[in-house]
């Protein structure tokens, strides 16, 4: 007596099956890829693989005040905040700065974290229009943030406060002469 064969489903049912599968499948993607915002393109910085640019990046807080939440970014040791057409953007791991005779402020927070900061406005004749950068002064690695007009012009840049215990994890090891007081 033959054995019996088991029984298989024809081949129009078998694609079937396969086609309702792979659309199953491809649904969870679909809805986890159309919610999440896009990163925010960011150059990295020279200096973005000194370990201690990790630690500062992971410290950094979560918001920047109402509408200024962490976004994703692109590159090593970045994180961004608010939109990512406008985001504020921190760099650790750039050049430090030398001398300067641009601005430089120390902005202490409440614990008693004081970091030194060298503030431009990139169009020193539009300031209120302009995107501002503030270059940790003294700190190694050093760390950028730069803050588009969009933020600036809508709102005070003093949560640049908020990112004093992160940056203050890199050493300092200068301090600017003639500060001012954020």
């Amino acid at each position: 007596m033959p054995t019996p064969r088991p029984l298989r489903p024809s081949a129009p049912t078998r694609s079937r099956r396969r086609r309702a599968a792979v659309v199953v499948a491809g649904v969870p993607l679909f809805v986890a890829t159309a919610c999440a915002a896009p990163a925010v393109p960011v150059t990295v910085a020279p200096h973005a693989t000194d370990p201690v640019c990790a630690e500062v990046v992971l410290a950094t807080p979560d918001s920047l005040g109402e509408g200024l939440d962490r976004l994703d970014t692109t590159s090593q040791a970045t994180t961004a905040w608010g939109e990512p057409t406008a985001a504020v953007v921190l760099r650790c791991g750039v050049e430090p700065l030398g001398p300067t005779t641009e601005r430089c402020v120390t902005v202490e927070t409440a614990d008693g974290t004081a970091v030194d900061w060298v503030v431009v406005a990139d169009d020193p004749q539009d300031e209120a229009g302009s995107d501002w950068t503030f270059t940790t002064y003294g700190r190694v690695p050093a760390v950028e943030v730069r803050v588009p007009a969009a933020v600036a012009s809508a709102r005070s840049t003093s949560f640049v406060d908020a990112l004093g215990p992160a940056v203050s994890l890199a050493t300092a090891e200068r301090s600017c002469v003639g500060l001012d007081a954020f």
